[in-house]
């Protein structure tokens, strides 16, 4: 089982038993505003969110999305990981964070984090990071970080463009 640190994080594999989690999570403004909703509403819909999600994803591409907790106490605060998207050449590296976390260097924290163990320990050469051109907080750390825009593009099954930016090593 994956599991990574910070100084003050623990990136762990999700299980069923962080559903209500995910369910608050997935159900957030910001969530809903840049990622889009995903029409989970129950505990029982966040279970299979996280069955055909990041369950699924450890077993056939070896990573997916990792809870993120507080080293402190093991509170879950959002999510950090990869994951392989079939529309994308790359593996994506994607975030979120529950309201209360944000704009503390967690999420550059467990970013950092994560493309650490995504070159050091998986072997990837490059990563892509999808986001919304308006959600700037998440461009900007995708930029600190090292991502560099590439180009807009849809997303299939969406109607807005986001933008892809690209960091290769």
């Amino acid at each position: 089982m994956t599991r990574l640190e910070t100084d003050r994080l623990v990136l762990t594999e999700l299980t069923l038993a962080d559903a209500p989690f995910m369910l608050h999570l997935l159900n957030t403004p910001a969530w809903l505003q840049y990622i889009g909703d995903r029409g989970v509403r129950t505990v029982d819909q966040a279970e299979t969110y996280l069955l055909k999600g990041a369950l699924r994803s450890y077993e056939t591409s070896g990573f997916g999305f990792y809870r993120t907790a507080l080293k402190t106490d093991d509170t879950p605060i959002g999510i950090c990981g990869l994951v392989k998207r079939d529309f994308l050449d790359d593996v994506d590296i994607g975030f979120a964070f529950l309201p209360a976390y944000v704009g503390q260097g967690y999420g550059f924290e467990a970013a950092q984090a994560t493309l650490t163990y995504a070159t050091q320990t998986l072997g990837f050469r490059r990563l892509v990071g999808i986001v919304s051109e308006q959600n700037q907080p998440s461009v900007r750390l995708l930029q600190k970080l090292g991502f560099r825009y590439e180009r807009h593009m849809r997303v299939p099954g969406e109607d807005k463009e986001v933008l892809l930016l690209g960091q290769t090593w």
